[in-house]
């Protein structure tokens, strides 16, 4: 009688999934943008279309921690891990939005390469992600939690080998300011992601 009047556990995860499935398709959406800058607006706005979609699951959530009584895991976790993953989308679109601002029409391989990790990273925390369901998952999780932080230092080094680069190269100082942002948000993007597997580990050191 009295779990009629008590608020039910709400499927979270769910949540979860549609979220980070937005941020692989944003991924690969800026994949094409930094491949095919001419079009870059019509990129733009697939991230955009992305970016909206996932802060509605957001609030979503977020609404839903405020009515559920009970939760699958900490509300604090749960709080933490939807708006990293919204941060995510959030700066892909801000990377959209300085190639358009500023007037980016062409970039470097290391942008390219730099893109490419970003979506490798975001198809890695949607393996992970997709997996919280269940603890008995917990050692591929921690494993895949592993390859983002790899992920995420091959993105350090790539940035860190590019700034070196366009610095010692770069006579245009508007081309390098330009460039200098775009790799700095790219390079920002898998930090996001890795703060997802950091987030997702402690989820799991806790529940497992």
């Amino acid at each position: 009688m009295l779990g009629r009047f008590m608020p039910k556990e709400e499927n979270f995860f769910e949540l979860f999934n549609e979220h980070i499935a937005l941020c692989v398709q944003g991924s690969k959406d800026l994949y094409k943008l930094i491949n095919d800058l001419p079009n870059a607006p019509e990129h733009a706005r697939a991230i955009q279309a992305s970016e909206k979609k996932a802060d509605k699951i957001t609030h979503e959530t977020i609404d839903l921690l405020h009515k559920t009584f009970i939760t699958p895991l900490d509300r604090d976790e749960i709080h933490k891990l939807i708006t990293t993953m919204d941060d995510i989308l959030d700066l892909m679109e801000d990377v959209a939005e300085v190639i358009q601002l500023y007037d980016v029409t062409q970039v470097t391989p290391e942008a390219v390469e730099l893109a490419r990790i970003c979506e490798a990273c975001c198809e890695r925390v949607n393996a992970a992600v997709t997996k919280l369901h269940d603890m008995k998952n917990a050692k591929d999780i921690l494993r895949i939690s592993t390859e983002i932080d790899m992920l995420e230092s091959d993105a350090d080094r790539v940035m860190r080998a590019a700034l070196s680069q366009l610095f010692r190269d770069e006579n245009d100082f508007k081309r390098l300011m330009k460039l200098k942002a775009v790799y700095e948000l790219l390079e920002t993007i898998t930090d996001k992601c890795e703060d997802v597997a950091n987030i997702l580990e402690g989820i799991v050191l806790e529940n497992a």
